[in-house]
């Protein structure tokens, strides 16, 4: 009996071996200055999802999808507890907005995390990009076209990671849509990742549901782009194929794939 009631009293007396991190979500920023529409002020919002007691964390930019039609930001139940931070981001949509609107509001949450990251304990030099569909196109785009973060006087190279999910890699369908080009009719133009490839982007990991399941041509496209890049010489681009799954399906398992990678590059970092 003494044994259990010490054995209680050591566990009373040293909660913090025992308790799981403290999190924090703080929301509805707006990520945008300058002359702002209401419209964008409504929609250049983010929410950080933050450990509280740790330094230095890794932390991922998270794009939702839905065509660049439609979508909300919200953090993924899978990243949550990780031991990372989670910047979720909603940005303008069509037919409010039109290209390049989308890719400038995605760059303008990247630099908002690059420089305000730190304020929430995390690492400005451990920032990761990440999305699904839509999202990843935007992920893509970002990080291979410097020209949208060199508006923000920011380097694309200074990103540790670029981690697409099943996203475009040729011009957008809902861009194409714009300029009256039919969906089914592929254009790789400059608003297309194709049309940047190159050996010093960031890490790159290219993920897609299986290519029978897939949306028309994605897995293709995204296997494309990991053989050009690899003429191009980039030493580190992957590209992963979830068989069984297909287009909405994804996500969840190629969260667990995101945190894999992550390991790998930080530990590269060491």
């Amino acid at each position: 009996m003494r044994k259990i009631l010490f054995l209680v009293a050591v566990l009373v007396l040293m909660p913090s071996a025992f308790a799981q991190p403290v999190y924090k979500t703080t929301a509805d920023i707006l990520y945008r200055n300058g002359k702002l529409t209401a419209y964008m002020r409504e929609r250049c919002r983010l929410d950080v999802y933050h450990p509280k007691h740790k330094k230095d964390f890794p932390t991922v930019v998270w794009f939702h999808g839905g065509g660049l039609k439609a979508g909300t930001r919200t953090v993924p139940e899978a990243l949550k507890g990780k031991g990372i931070a989670v910047v979720a981001v909603n940005y303008r949509l069509h037919p409010k907005v039109k290209s390049p609107a989308y890719i400038e509001d995605a760059a303008a949450a990247v630099a908002w995390t690059v420089r305000n990251i730190e304020t929430y304990g995390g690492s400005a030099k451990r920032i990761y990009v990440s999305g699904h569909s839509a999202g990843g196109y935007l992920t893509s785009m970002v990080g291979l076209d410097k020209r949208w973060l060199a508006a923000h006087q920011i380097d694309a190279n200074a990103i540790a990671g670029l981690i697409p999910f099943s996203g475009h890699t040729i011009t957008h369908f809902t861009v194409r849509k714009e300029r009256g080009i039919d969906e089914k009719q592929p254009v790789i133009d400059n608003m297309a990742p194709l049309f940047h490839v190159r050996k010093d982007a960031p890490p790159m990991l290219l993920i897609t549901g299986d290519r029978k399941l897939e949306l028309l041509g994605r897995y293709e496209e995204n296997a494309y782009l990991w053989r050009m890049m690899q003429v191009v010489g980039h030493p580190d681009t992957k590209i992963m194929e979830l068989d069984g799954h297909n287009h909405g399906q994804i996500a969840n398992p190629a969260h667990g794939l995101l945190l894999r990678f992550i390991k790998r590059i930080e530990a590269k970092q060491k």
